[in-house]
This record gives C-alpha cells, structure tokens and sequence, in this order.
C-alpha cells in the first residue's frame, strides 16, 4: 500500500491513497483525515486503507492524476525525528572528514541524534541556503515511520511497530557541524530542515527486498543531472532497524508517528558511487591528499529514487534545487 499527503490549507494536509504505479490517487479522508490520523488509528483503519489501494491499483476506483508538487511530506510534522547511521563505511569516511576517530562502540551500539521535525519538506522543495560557507550537503537515505512503540522492545519484536518506509535526503551542513560537536551536546544548526520522497509504503511493498528490517535495494542519486551514487541499502547496514529500533526503546517508549532514519546509506565499493558529498570528498583526499568536490551551491540540483527488482519506483522521486534566502522567501 502507498499513502500520501495532498497539499491543502491545514499544517497537515490531507491523506490520500496512491496507486501502485505512482500516477493516480484518491483521497482517504472518509477513514483517516491526516496521515498521522491513520497512524494513531491503524488497526482500525489499515484494512480500509488496503482495500481502497486495491481498488484504486486494479481500475477499480478511477482517482485523480498524481502532480508531485501538490504533495507535502507524508508526514508534514512528526512527533519525532530520530536518525542513525547505520553503515560503518561513511561514519569511518565522514569522521576522516573531520579528523575525528570513530567511536570505540562502532560496532556494538547505534549512532543515533534527534534532529528537528516540526517541519518536513515535500519532495519538490527547495533546499533554502543562507550561506554557501556552511557547506550543504544532501544525504540519501531510508527511513521508518513507527506505530506506539513501548519502552523494551527488542529486535526480535520490533517489526510489528514499523508501519511505513521512506526515502529521506537528510540535509546537511557539514562546516558547521564540527564546532557544534566540540560542545559535546550534539548537532542543532548544522542539521536543517529534511526532505521526504513524495510516498509512504507498507513494507509488504517491497517484496522480498525487505529482509531483516533492511532494504536490500539501491538508492540511486542524481547531482546536477548526473549520476552520484547507486549503493545498496542492505547489505552494508551494520544496524537494521530492529536493532535500532531495540537501541532506541531502552530507556522510553515512542508515539504513533515517531520517525526512524537509517543514516546515509553507504557501500564499501566505490563504484557504487556515494550518497552524499561528504565521502567523495573524503575519497578524494585519501586519493590525492585534496578534496575537489565542493558542497552544494545556489541552483545545484538533488535527485534520489528507489527502483523495485521490476524498474518501478517505490516511493517517487526527491527532486530538490538549492535556493539562496537572500532577499527570498523562505519556509
């Protein structure tokens, strides 16, 4: 099942139903009247919610032509954001960056911060740039939306809590990040404003590409028009999301609508290619002793999509531009 939020004049937006191939839509507001509705209702409501997208992917229900700009973030707002990086490859390349170590429980307990959510963007927006010297950058990357989920849950019960999956280009300003570190209180102004591909899908979506809370599929970037990086983001996840979902939920339980990154989605092949400036900057020093590639400028463009085993996008397409603040208007 895939499910949306339409644009509308409210904060949250309203819940529509996608068809199976992306192109049409009807609306759901007679079961849930917001994505978040659906969420803390979902025992109730998933059955009908299933049996509309059915309707909606046979021809039965005609809908209406999906245009990508009219839907928000599936969730416009969420109870909480929470990120981890999961894949050992870029925490090692982008602490380089840095000049900082990896930690010594690289191995045995998740990287995870809490990062804003009182506003996603839709997967047309722009990525709003106030100084091109903080050094934006994109990262490609997975993510969970949960049901309740109580304190203690362990990796072996965690699947029963993921409701939905995303893509997520968890945006980044890297030259800002490390004095932010230095104060040993976590990232802040260094982590703005995220973006979401355009549709959520049950994990039953996916096929047998879901496997041990991990998506055994590429994530493909596009950076200006050309092609950035295609890794998997199954194999090299050190940390699924069961076992992220059992690290999170040790000390407190989590609401209906708490979302779950997987962090940048990383490959230790390099002719995968990357999924965020970061380590190609980081290649390029352990290859030539310099980083070439700058961060992202005014008018850079981002794409990120997910293809099934078939050549079908799974949840459409993020398709940012960097845009300057200065003299603009900005979210």
């Amino acid at each position: 099942m895939k499910l949306a939020t339409l644009r509308d004049t409210t904060r949250d937006g309203k819940l529509v139903v996608v068809s199976r191939d992306n192109t049409r839509f009807i609306e759901a507001s007679n079961i849930a009247r917001t994505m978040q509705e659906a969420l803390d209702r979902w025992d109730e409501v998933k059955p009908l919610l299933e049996s509309l997208y059915k309707d909606l992917s046979s021809g039965g229900a005609k809908g209406q032509s999906v245009a990508v700009e009219k839907l928000a973030a599936p969730l416009p707002r969420a109870y909480e954001w929470i990120d981890g990086s999961a894949y050992i490859n870029h925490v090692i390349l982008v602490r380089k960056a840095r000049n900082a170590e990896p930690p010594k429980t690289l191995k045995t307990d998740p990287l995870i911060y809490q990062g804003g959510s009182g506003i996603f963007l839709g997967s047309c927006d722009p990525i709003y740039l106030s100084n091109e010297e903080w050094g934006c950058d994109f990262e490609a990357e997975v993510a969970v939306i949960l049901g309740d989920t109580p304190q203690g849950t362990t990796k072996a019960e965690a699947s029963k809590y993921i409701r939905l999956l995303m893509i997520v280009n968890d945006v980044s300003l890297r030259n800002l990040i490390p004095a932010e570190l230095e104060k040993g209180f976590g990232f802040f102004q260094s982590k703005p404003a995220s973006a979401f591909g355009p549709m959520a899908v049950t994990p039953d979506e996916l096929g047998d590409a879901w496997k041990d809370g991990r998506v055994h599929l590429p994530l493909i970037s596009h950076y200006n028009g050309r092609k950035f990086g295609d890794p998997n983001a199954g194999p090299e996840m050190f940390f699924g999301f069961y076992e992220l979902i059992e690290h999170l939920a040790k000390t407190r339980s989590y609401t209906a609508g708490t979302i779950l990154g997987s962090g940048t989605v990383s490959n230790e092949d390099r002719a995968r290619g990357s999924s965020c400036l970061a380590e190609k900057r980081m290649i390029e020093i352990i290859d030539t002793g310099k980083a070439v590639t700058p961060f992202m400028k005014v008018d850079d463009t981002i794409e990120i999509e997910m293809f099934d085993k078939g050549g079908k996008s799974i949840f459409g397409k993020i398709n940012q531009k960097v845009v300057s603040t200065q003299g603009g208007v900005r979210r």
